[in-house]
């Protein structure tokens, strides 16, 4: 017991000074599958449907272009479209290669209002 104690205190200390590529991206990629694993088995399916906010944002077309209103439509499909445009758009302050700015500003914040619902 003792050496395999050292054996895990030895290891733990070579990863921590010599990083190692592949087994930081093998242990990212483990960790990503675990937290989706907990995340989908404690789902209450209280939810938000993701084309809510396509009904919200498009009351208010007049300022989108009809190019937007399809990315709109396209992103909404599901709950898992929305997250990945909110981490890549929204929280990256990143530029869309469709929308404006001013528009982009307008769906992050609509997304941001149902966000603890996603």
């Amino acid at each position: 017991m003792k050496k395999l104690l050292i054996l895990i205190v030895s290891a733990a200390i070579f990863l921590h000074f010599y990083p190692q590529p592949e087994l930081t991206a093998w242990y990212e990629q483990q960790k990503e599958q675990v937290l989706t694993f907990f995340s989908d088995a404690t789902d209450t399916k209280v939810r938000l449907k993701a084309s809510k906010i396509y009904d919200e944002l498009s009351a208010g077309k007049h300022s989108f272009s009809s190019n937007e209103l399809n990315t709109i439509r396209q992103i909404s499909q599901s709950r898992r479209q929305l997250k990945d445009f909110q981490k890549a758009y929204c929280e990256g302050n990143k530029s869309h290669p469709v929308f404006h700015q001013v528009n982009l500003k307008k769906v992050c914040t609509k997304i941001g209002e149902y966000q603890g619902l996603l």
